[in-house]
Parts: structure tokens; sequence; C-alpha cells
């Protein structure tokens, strides 16, 4: 029945692929950010993003099968970059509305911003293994991992703050 539906192999996988970014959007959207205050917004996205990271490392394993091959799959989808834009426009708006007042400096792009905070909230994930051994210090012990998350969220707020 899955060829059936799916075609071959490749469409299976592309429609896991497709399936990992929807519960991430639809996560995203239940955090309701707008109606929070600019910081509070913006902290709570970091927090959501870092927890929904470590969470989920399929996520994360999927994502780097999916670099390796260039994004040949993912080229694919209809929906993963259609997916994405509610987010970009909520933080937008609480970007816009933090400089409005006077909280948040002007100029941010919201997806670099996303990016950092994505970038900050997987990557010693994505790479527990290799720094783990590298800084003698076990990346997944969870006091590790409220301090990291404490230290992403504090890094992201000090930079928008004006």
């Amino acid at each position: 029945m899955l060829y059936h539906y799916f075609g071959n192999k490749e469409g299976i996988y592309l429609a896991a692929l497709e399936l990992v970014y929807a519960q991430l959007r639809a996560r995203e959207e239940e955090q309701d950010l707008l109606h929070l205050g600019p910081e509070e917004g913006m902290a709570a996205l970091v927090e959501f993003t870092f927890d929904h990271m470590l969470m989920h490392q399929e996520f994360i394993n999927m994502i780097g099968i999916e670099n390796i091959q260039k994004g040949k799959f993912l080229r694919q989808s209809k929906t993963v970059p259609q997916g994405a834009m509610p987010l970009v426009q909520s933080i937008e708006t609480l970007l816009s509305e933090g400089q409005r007042q006077g909280i948040f400096r002007k100029k941010v792009d919201p997806i670099q911003l996303y990016v950092s905070i994505l970038s900050l909230s997987y990557v010693h994930i994505s790479n527990k293994h290799t720094l783990s051994i590298t800084f003698g210090q076990d990346l997944t012990d969870t006091e590790w991992l409220d301090a990291r998350r404490k230290h992403v969220r504090d890094i992201i707020m000090a930079f928008l703050t004006a």
C-alpha cells in the first residue's frame, strides 16, 4: 500500500521529510507567539526551538542526511517552503513591535535571526558525540543542556536588545 500512495522509496522519504517539517511548523503555531509581548515572544521562540530540536532529534538526523544530498528531495516539496512563511511573518511582527517600543535594535533580518536561533539550538545535538569527546563534557547531560538552553536564550535576547 505504501507504494500505491507514495510511488516509490523516494516518495516515502519525501513524505517523511514533509511530515517532520509540518510537525515543527504546527508546534510553532501552537506557541501563539503574537499574543506575547516582543521580548516574551522572542524568548518563547528561542526556548521552543531549543526544546523541539532536543526532543525531536530525528528531525536533525533527517535534515543532516538531506543536506549531504544537497536538498535533493526537499527541493521537490511544495509544502515545506510555504510552511515557513507564517513563522517568518510572526518574527517580523515581533521584531517590528519590539523596535516600535524601543526594545529591539533596528534592521534585524527575520530569516538571519531564525537561522541563528536554529543553529544555536541544534549544533550541540547534531555534533554531540564529537563535541563531547573533544571537550570532555557530556553534551547530553541534563544540567549541561539546561545551561545551554539559558545560554542560547541569553545570546539571542542580548543581540536583539536595543
